[in-house]
């Protein structure tokens, strides 16, 4: 039966819930505040009620231990929820996130955690000096530090233990975690302040902010299902707005250059980049590829897969972003005649390497057959760009601008989501508004000329 306790103007309902597997009794406590010019009689009635009901709740396993600190229940959430039911990508970006979460909300109850708690957060993260010791970026004498030490960047990396890629990315502009910069400046035998330079504390972008709300919604949603709590306060928090930004595409004279450059490069990266460019796919769809996704006869490619690297297992086989990212391209002729000729170059490989070939069946791989990791291929189009002095872009910028072709030459957009494996029609529009616009405004122009004909122009009677 339920205990009651007036405090003041208010009451306390506790209800005995039997014992934990310590022998420590379970005890749930509600506070009821009556409203203001309720009679005794009222009160003592409504009182009661809420008991009684309260009662029912803790029996039915409608109220649990709300008391659990966030950073507690979050360690749970990722042990039994997150690893199980959530791609491998989104996993290893909450955790990356859960730290500076944890800073903030670890030792609330999470019970207690109200939308204005989750309010003074993303404002805090939007404030300046959110970004202060995250990043830290290469000086100018990059190179002649390495030329007067004797050193490469591998051997760099060899010796701090960060990544080939990453001192690549790094040495183009890419910024480094400060854990990093620190071990090269160590090997460098420098101060890091004279290898790195910090930037100003600033803001961290409304795209940011919008995934740390995603990760914490998550999590507390759990909580509801498991009904640790009622609610997910994250409902009643206005979700943070992200910056549009203009994705970065390429006009058709400079995909003409591109495609010439191209042609002069090794088959395997001739494929891939030409590939990217004919179909639009994510960088771990095109690493994702196997030669089982051809059907040569109907000359297509389907999307089933994508490849992913997590820091702790290293490039691992993920399902694609969404349901609707599954999808089957048409290739061109050109296209497939060059993927054709890129197997018989891989089976030449396999052959000569025997037993020593790794059968991951990708179409693109590594040197010995294994899965290719995506930062590899976004390094390739790098090195491509700058030996060919190219219009500056990325290879994201591949799907980017073939989207944008797409758009310019009538696509309408629900066609286009389609293709390109779009969640949402929205996401379409939102991502390539301009192009669509323009090709509105062309099918205007179009409609004026055939329909207000001049009378030079209009057929005789």
């Amino acid at each position: 039966m339920a205990a009651i306790k007036k405090r003041g103007s208010t009451y306390k309902i506790s209800v005995s819930c039997g014992y934990d597997i310590n022998g420590k009794q379970i005890r749930h406590h509600m506070t009821w505040i009556p409203t203001p010019g309720m009679t005794a009689r009222q009160i003592e009635k409504e009182l009661n009620r809420q008991a009684i009901l309260f009662e029912e709740q803790c029996r039915n396993g409608q109220v649990l231990d709300g008391n659990i600190k966030f950073i507690d229940f979050a360690e749970k959430w990722f042990a039994e929820y997150a690893e199980e039911n959530l791609r491998a990508s989104t996993v290893q970006g909450y955790q990356k996130l859960l730290p500076r979460i944890n800073e903030e909300l670890g030792s609330r109850r999470i019970g207690k955690i109200k939308p204005a708690d989750l309010t003074a957060f993303y404002k805090k993260l939007k404030s300046d000096g959110a970004k202060k010791n995250l990043i830290m970026y290469l000086r100018d004498n990059w190179s002649e530090l390495l030329k007067e030490r004797n050193l490469t960047q591998s051997e760099i990396s060899r010796q701090s233990g960060v990544s080939t890629v990453q001192i690549s990315k790094a040495a183009h502009g890419s910024g480094l975690m400060k854990k990093n910069a620190e071990k090269i400046a160590e090997v460098l035998e420098l101060p890091v302040d004279e290898v790195f330079v910090m930037p100003e504390s600033g803001k961290l972008s409304g795209n940011t902010v919008q995934h740390y709300h995603r990760a914490i919604s998550s999590i507390l949603a759990t909580a509801v299902e498991w009904q640790v709590i009622f609610s997910n306060p994250c409902d009643r928090v206005e979700t943070p707005k992200a910056e549009h930004k203009e994705a970065r595409v390429l006009d058709e004279e400079q995909v003409m250059e591109l495609i010439e450059a191209a042609n002069n490069l090794p088959i395997k990266r001739r494929t891939f980049i030409l590939l990217a460019l004919n179909t639009g796919c994510r960088r771990g769809e095109l690493c994702g590829f196997e030669w089982r996704d051809i059907n040569w006869k109907r000359s297509t490619i389907s999307v089933a897969r994508t490849s992913v690297a997590i820091k702790s297992k290293g490039v691992i086989t993920d399902d694609t972003k969404t349901a609707k990212s599954r999808r089957t391209i048409k290739l061109s002729e050109d296209m497939l005649a060059l993927l054709k000729e890129y197997r018989e170059d891989q089976d030449k490989q396999r052959l000569a390497l025997g037993d020593q070939w790794i059968d991951s069946g990708r179409i693109f791989t590594t040197e010995f057959g294994g899965r290719l990791h995506p930062d590899t291929a976004s390094k390739w189009y790098h090195a491509f760009v700058k030996k060919n002095n190219l219009a500056d872009s990325c290879l994201h910028s591949m799907r980017h601008t073939h989207a944008s072709l797409l758009a310019y030459a009538g696509i309408n957009a629900s066609a286009l989501a389609s293709h390109l494996g779009h969640s949402t029609m929205q996401t379409t529009m939102n991502t390539y508004i301009h192009a669509i616009r323009s090709v509105e405004d062309e099918s205007a122009d179009i409609m004026q000329t055939l329909l207000h004909k001049t009378d030079d122009q209009k057929p005789a009677s």
